[in-house]
């Protein structure tokens, strides 16, 4: 074998052992199930599912507490997988939703973290919106969450993210998108335990009481220590 061969094999070989060794990027690995973003090892033993609200001030507040910690030390070690589910609370809640939608289901998580971390730079109007404002909201269909993105700022939060105005139009416009969110949010509100947001579930099963990082923290624990052993 010639020198040049030789050096050609090494290479290849040192790249199937790169790639061999190389730790899968869990916190990149999005899967859509119906409106749900499943987010993390699909084999993982402790799933845990966030039920959310985009308006809701708990919500933001346990991303702010828990979402970094959740994902360094849970997701990104294909300990847990995460499931995003939507409880739908209002108008506005709903729009925001679709908007996380938008695009490919990789660009998701961002979207969802951009809504809830920023929930106090654009929330406002949902308390201080005139009558017309509100009225305009409550508009059916396609109109109504135009009116919604524009009074909300959320075109700028969706141009930040790289998104056009007309692509955040066209997601916008997107009925049947809409009709499924509501749907499954009906059914996730009917579900025992599930009485406000946010709420939580590992392995399907309904965290009754827990709405909090420190809370949920340590069940998840708990549910790693029983998958381990």
């Amino acid at each position: 074998m010639t020198r040049l061969r030789l050096l050609q094999a090494a290479a290849l070989a040192g790249a199937a052992m790169l790639l061999v060794g190389a730790a899968p990027n869990w916190l990149a690995t999005v899967a859509l199930d119906g409106t749900a973003h499943r987010i993390g090892n699909p084999e993982a033993k402790v799933r845990l599912t966030e039920y959310v609200s985009y308006t809701c001030p708990h919500c933001a507040e346990f991303n702010r507490a828990g979402e970094g910690a959740l994902q360094l030390g849970y997701i990104a070690s294909g300990k847990i997988s995460v499931e995003v589910r939507h409880l739908i609370r209002d108008p506005v809640d709903l729009t925001v939703a679709v908007l996380a939608h938008c695009g490919p289901e990789s660009k998701f998580p961002q979207n969802h973290t951009a809504f809830l971390s920023g929930q106090a730079g654009w929330i406002g109007p949902l308390t201080t919106g005139t009558a017309a404002q509100q009225q305009r909201w409550r508009t059916p269909g396609a109109t109504g969450r135009r009116a919604i993105a524009t009074d909300f700022g959320l075109y700028r939060i969706m141009e930040r993210r790289g998104y056009t105005r007309a692509a955040v139009d066209r997601c916008l416009a997107d009925d049947a998108l809409v009709r499924r969110i509501v749907e499954t949010s009906d059914k996730d509100w009917d579900r025992p335990g599930i009485d406000s947001t946010p709420s939580f579930a590992i392995n399907g099963v309904v965290m009754p009481g827990t709405h909090t990082w420190p809370a949920l923290s340590r069940q998840l624990d708990e549910f790693v220590r029983r998958a381990a052993s």
